[in-house]
């Protein structure tokens, strides 16, 4: 996340018929048909090996990956080689911030009405200070193995499905505002939601939700009512990650939340677990972001929601 200026498939299945007959696909949608595909557990060990990857990337990079380092673009052809081999078409944008070079990879998942797009996305790169793995590898990782499942399950989803990767944003969220301003006006209107997901591994997490799309948030909060976890608006990082350009633009965003500096409240504790008066993340833009920052019961639980909501959205 930029810095601010002065679960289980048999859940998964639970959670979507109780909310099958309730729950709209994006604003305006129908609501789900009877016969829609229950999401797949989001399996938190692959999830854990492309964090794995990401942190030898960083070790192997000088400590990091931040923008127009070797480290992020090393992290950027893994997950799109990965993403190759699944069958998905691939988009590298190329730009230019602070006189280096920045990369977004975009995946698009063939078939689905193109009209209508559900996209999912994390910011790839992480601050210089450490090799980001809450921030913001969690995501990043997450929003992979929810594409990687698509291919493994050969979705075939009503709307479209596309995933991306942002660069820079660290340094104001450049990659995704890079992305929203090279649309066209009719290509813009053809995303019914765009879901963020940005630090989802918090070692002393909160369970987040944007409260943005009425629809987006809705669906979120079905999951974890499902599971029975408590969530919360979140406001710690709102207007600080890349859903912020597709809202500014009026597309429809929502997303997910685990917590950066802000301090544990008691009351949080009490209903999450963890500990109060600390940070969510105490290893926030330091370097001692690495794979052991992470919490491994919240990175299973927003990985699953993540999963629940692309499906639950594009069916």
């Amino acid at each position: 996340m930029k810095l601010s200026i002065p679960g289980r498939a048999s859940t998964a299945a639970m959670v979507t018929a109780v909310t099958l007959l309730t729950t709209g696909a994006i604003t305006g949608a129908a609501p789900a048909s009877p016969l829609a595909v229950a999401a797949p557990d989001l399996p938190v060990a692959n999830v854990k090996a492309h964090l794995a990857q990401l942190q030898s990337i960083a070790t192997a990079n000088g400590g990091n990956r931040a923008h127009g380092r070797t480290g992020y673009k090393a992290s950027l052809d893994y997950a799109k080689a990965k993403l190759d081999a699944a069958g998905f078409t691939t988009t590298v944008q190329q730009f230019t911030s602070g006189g280096r070079t920045g990369y977004n990879l975009i995946a698009d998942w063939p078939g689905g009405d193109t009209n209508q797009v559900v996209m999912s996305g994390s910011h790839l790169d992480s601050v210089t200070a450490g090799a980001g793995i809450n921030d913001n590898g969690s995501g990043s990782a997450a929003v992979l193995e929810a594409a990687l499942t698509v291919s493994r399950t050969q979705y075939q989803p009503t709307k479209h499905l596309r995933f991306a990767w942002w660069g820079a944003e660290e340094l104001g969220m450049v990659g995704s505002r890079y992305y929203v301003n090279s649309l066209t006006t009719a290509n813009r209107s053809k995303i019914s939601g765009y879901l963020n997901f940005d630090m989802i591994g918090s070692p002393n997490p909160g369970y987040f939700v944007y409260d943005d799309d009425p629809a987006i948030e809705k669906t979120f909060q079905n999951y974890f009512a499902g599971i029975g976890i408590a969530t919360e608006i979140e406001t710690e990082g709102d207007g600080r990650s890349d859903h912020a350009p597709f809202k500014n633009a009026g597309i429809p965003v929502g997303g997910l939340f685990s917590g950066a500096d802000y301090i544990k409240t008691a009351a949080q504790a009490a209903k999450w677990g963890g500990t109060s008066g600390r940070a969510f993340d105490a290893c926030y833009h330091s370097s001692c972001d690495t794979t052991s920052n992470i919490n491994d019961t919240a990175l299973d639980r927003n990985g699953d929601a993540l999963a629940y909501a692309v499906w639950e959205l594009s069916s």
